[in-house]
């Protein structure tokens, strides 16, 4: 089976409105695994991978984010997949 892997920086007003629960129950509904964090500089990253169709529907969802959120902008990378992920999480926010 296809893998594909991707890594985003979503843009916008993405923390403090469930954009990281919201993308962890959407990845996981779409099979991914990966994880979404926080950044200190607002934005939030996200590492997911699976089947190459579910990676593009994520990346769609990211423009939309949850309700409250107003994405502007979403930047993404194609990178290596990562063999040893097992699940979607939300991985803690870097110092």
């Amino acid at each position: 089976m296809a893998m594909k892997a991707i890594h985003a920086y979503v843009s916008g007003r993405v923390q403090g409105v469930t954009y990281r629960q919201s993308c962890r129950q959407v990845a996981r509904s779409l099979g991914l695994v990966g994880w979404v964090r926080n950044l200190p500089d607002g934005r939030v990253e996200v590492w997911a991978q699976g089947d190459p169709e579910a990676c593009d529907r994520l990346v769609d969802w990211l423009w939309q984010g949850p309700p409250a959120a107003q994405v502007t902008g979403v930047e993404t990378d194609s990178v290596a997949p990562d063999v040893t992920l097992r699940d979607f999480f939300i991985q803690p926010n870097p110092r």
